[in-house]
């Protein structure tokens, strides 16, 4: 990660952020936690409308919250970060009183809050948003010109939050329901958002043009964008499992004919996709591909781009198998979230493995269905170079914070792994489609996940997955030969871990089930080799 560019695509490719150390403020607990002020009420509808000034780098506008009472309470938390500011709240035409603690925002309700019932209030703001500094992983706004000097512009705010470009309620564990996204730009100029375009309003007078997205499917904070050039657009039709999905692709001119040709992948991923994860989550909303001026985000059925039109990783194969090099990274890894984020979400920050080390993964099952399983297999074995085996993959809790980078490239490879402890494909592929259907549309914590895993797997998995999630040491498997007998056991390893592994001793393949303690195999000839299946995410030591 400090010296190697593929080591920090990790951070690069989805935005992670995550904090430098474990000094967590109140902040930190207001932003990642379920407060009082938050549990009390669940989303169901957002219309955020925002006017952008390119020239000024100025935004300004409301967002309708409209939400279920589930128990009473006076007081709401809405999250919106400096330097916008806040100007007024309303519910029923009333102004409300605004308690201002940093970030959170505490709203004191004069309407009495029945449980059952359906209210929303309106927050008005404006100002200068945070500018981003290296989006994705540093994100806000990005406030860039293209090639004829138009402006190009883009949000992006994974982990930072949303709040820092909007106002809501900015924790994972409540999706919105729905939302309408209406966005007014200089009318050279257009917005691309989430969902489907519903309507554009034209002022003459204001010279500016307003675009109305409507999002029908439930969808996670930070995956709401907006994108804003003067794009050209071009549309195709996917048949899949659901029907016909419409895609809808959005670039700048002068990449038109590049698009046309690099764009084609949307549709093979799809395919391998909906092959191994069942049909695409969000057919209502379309599926787009948007241009923009950082590297990309798996913005929901709004995928952003900017990889430059080139298969790997900026050109780059993160894997160094050569098969990096036979798809478009970004298209590939940021449309995968379209099932394993977007889809399936992290209730708490401290979760994102379920979206990154599944997504990684997919990488690996892009190559499995084009280019076959031992392609696929070359593939995760290659990025392991990349894992830093630095910290445990899961964060802390209730504070927004993400754990390892090695969610990405160690998490691939602990499923690899899952995958030959399973050793039957078809069930495994079953087992994937199934995590996208139970789940489907639903904020989730790791516990659903492992037990999902367990109990459609048939294995108990709690030490594996306290071994790989949990911690940072990676199991070594000793092996001891002596004659026609082979000693061996597992060091570095949690409680209980005995993890099934495949093993050739001359050449015969077979089980072993290791723990921590020395077992032995005898066999009728003289031990002369021994070699450990290195699809297993393990060292392995000859003493």
């Amino acid at each position: 990660m400090k010296n190697s560019i593929l080591l920090v695509v990790a951070f690069i490719c989805c935005g992670v952020w995550a904090q430098d150390n474990h000094n967590f403020t109140r902040q930190d607990t207001l932003r990642g936690s379920i407060t009082p002020e938050r549990e009390w009420w669940d989303l169901k509808f957002y219309h955020l409308n925002v006017a952008v000034e390119p020239d000024d780098k100025f935004i300004s506008g409301s967002n309708e919250i409209r939400y279920e009472v589930l128990q009473p309470y006076q007081v709401l938390q809405v999250d919106l970060q400096t330097p916008l500011t806040i100007e007024k709240v309303t519910q029923d035409g009333e102004v409300l009183d605004v308690k201002h603690e940093g970030n959170a925002h505490f709203v004191s309700l004069k309407k009495k809050q029945i449980p059952g019932a359906t209210n929303q209030i309106t927050v008005y703001y404006s100002g200068h948003p945070k500018e981003a500094v290296r989006a994705p992983w540093d994100g806000g706004f990005s406030w860039k010109k293209d090639e004829t000097g138009k402006h190009f512009i883009a949000t992006s705010c994974q982990g930072l939050g949303a709040s820092v470009w909007w106002p809501n309620k900015d924790h994972m564990y409540d999706e919105v329901d729905s939302m309408k996204i209406s966005v007014t730009v200089p009318e050279d100029l257009m917005d691309v958002s989430n969902g489907q375009l519903i309507g554009v309003d034209h002022d003459k007078e204001s010279k500016t043009r307003t675009y109305h997205w409507a999002v029908q499917n439930p969808i996670n904070n930070y995956g709401v964008n907006l994108n804003i050039a003067d794009y050209v657009h071009f549309e195709d039709i996917y048949k899949g499992e659901k029907g016909e999905l419409q895609l809808d692709f959005y670039v700048l001119k002068n990449n038109l004919e590049k698009a046309k040709e690099q764009f084609t992948q949307a549709e093979k991923m799809l395919e391998a996709f909906e092959y191994w994860f069942g049909p695409y989550p969000f057919y209502e909303d379309g599926y787009k591909l948007v241009e923009v001026p950082y590297l990309g985000m798996e913005h929901q059925s709004s995928v952003t781009y900017g990889n430059k039109y080139e298969n790997g990783y900026l050109g780059r194969d993160v894997s160094g198998s050569g098969w990096g090099l036979k798809f478009d990274f970004i298209i590939i890894h940021e449309s995968a979230h379209e099932w394993f984020a977007n889809n399936i979400t992290y209730k708490d920050m401290a979760d994102m493995w379920i979206h990154e080390s599944f997504t990684s993964y997919s990488e690996n099952l892009y190559v499995d269905y084009y280019f076959g399983k031992e392609a696929s297999a070359e593939y995760v074995l290659g990025i392991r170079k990349n894992i830093a085996n630095d910290g445990p993959i899961i964060g802390h809790y209730n504070v927004n914070d993400s754990g390892s980078a090695d969610m990405y490239y160690k998490g691939a490879n602990m499923l690899h792994t899952l995958r030959q402890l399973i050793d039957d494909d078809q069930k495994w592929r079953e087992i994937l489609r199934g995590l996208n259907k139970e789940f489907y549309h639903q904020t989730v914590t790791t516990k659903q996940i492992e037990d999902y895993l367990s109990e459609h797997s048939g294995i108990d998995l709690s030490a594996f997955f306290n071994q790989y999630l949990r911690t940072a040491k990676i199991p070594k498997l000793q092996l001891k030969v002596s004659g026609k007998t082979l000693k061996y056991r597992y060091v570095d390893i949690v409680e209980d871990f005995d993890m099934p592994i495949r093993i050739s001793v001359n050449a015969e393949q077979q089980w072993i089930q290791p723990d921590g303690k020395w077992q032995k195999l005898k066999t009728s000839n003289t031990i002369k080799d021994v070699e450990v299946d290195e699809n297993f995410y393990i060292y392995n030591e000859r003493l």
